[in-house]
């Protein structure tokens, strides 16, 4: 099995207060090395070559724009999900439809 090669990275940490932050981005062999360690500590990936594109113009430290709150957002909200993690007050509509048969 082959490896994965990415030609660039960008890593967000989000700490639920302020908006995402850049905390790493790389090309070549380090966004290989940025991807690899994600992975590792069990960070979900997202490749997406267009928003790549705008994170790596941003620099290491500086928080996401405005223009992409709702796109980082809806990201971070899926990942959540897919993760098993719910707002203590969401309601999972579909657990309460009761259908007869």
């Amino acid at each position: 099995m082959s490896k994965k090669t990415y030609h660039s990275a960008t890593a967000l940490q989000y700490e639920g207060k302020k908006a995402p932050t850049v905390t790493a981005k790389g090309h070549g062999e380090l966004a290989d090395e940025i991807v690899a360690l994600a992975k590792e500590h069990g960070v979900l990936i997202h490749q997406d070559e267009e928003l790549s594109k705008l994170l790596s113009q941003l620099q290491l430290g500086e928080q996401i724009p405005q223009q992409l709150y709702i796109v980082i957002a809806e990201l971070i909200a899926f990942s959540y999900v897919l993760q098993g993690k719910f707002p203590e007050n969401w309601h999972n509509i579909h657990q309460r439809i009761d259908i007869k048969t």
